[in-house]
């Protein structure tokens, strides 16, 4: 009986065996090939999507959620955004760059999330990577305040992405520094161009 019960208490339903095959293997199999996809379809279409700036602070969300999508490959997502924040100025003054900013902030927020999905996908390949390791270690010691200070420098925030992926740190927050610090860059970015325009602008009138 003793054996028996033992046998019973080591031995996991089928139910249990599938939940966990689903979310260790289908789940990451999945998010990897949908970010793969994205990442794709935005090289393939890059010219497409930047048309979208005609379509002014519409244009500046889906801009800024399409190229930050993009994972590892660069997208010209800042000087799009100076150039309709620069155009809005024009006739709105700062408000319009300022808006710019924010709206692109909050799609940079969202495209950064397929970063996120490939570092929760790939963890066991990510981990063997040297370049990888340090920048966990560094959001291990940092947390939060590294991924913050991170997403106000303009290059290579994928890493940072990937790295938060792989550590399994929670979303939510991931995604609400990854917000304000891109929210912060691009305001700021936006704002200089709009200025570095307008003094620039009566030489070529």
């Amino acid at each position: 009986m003793l054996k028996m019960s033992d046998a019973t208490r080591h031995h996991k339903p089928a139910g249990a065996e599938k939940g966990d095959w689903l979310k260790k293997r289908l789940i990451p199999l999945l998010s990897l090939l949908l970010v793969i996809a994205i990442t794709v379809g935005i090289f393939l279409f890059r010219e497409k999507v930047a048309e979208l700036g005609n379509y002014r602070y519409l244009g500046a969300f889906l801009i800024s959620v399409t190229f930050n999508a993009a994972v590892i490959l660069a997208a010209p997502v800042l000087p799009i955004l100076s150039v309709i924040g620069a155009g809005l100025y024009q006739d709105t003054g700062l408000v319009g760059p300022i808006i710019v900013g924010l709206v692109g902030g909050v799609g940079a927020a969202i495209g950064e999330m397929t970063g996120y999905m490939l570092g929760y996908s790939g963890r066991g390949i990510v981990e063997r990577v040297k370049l990888y390791n340090r920048l966990v270690e560094r959001l291990r010691r940092w947390g939060a305040l590294a991924i913050f200070i991170l997403s106000i420098v303009p290059f290579f925030f994928d890493l940072v992405g990937i790295a938060a992926g792989v550590l399994r740190f929670p979303l939510w927050k991931f995604f609400i520094l990854c917000w304000l610090g891109r929210t912060i860059l691009y305001v700021g970015i936006v704002l200089a161009a709009a200025w570095g325009w307008e003094t620039v602008l009566p030489y070529f009138s």
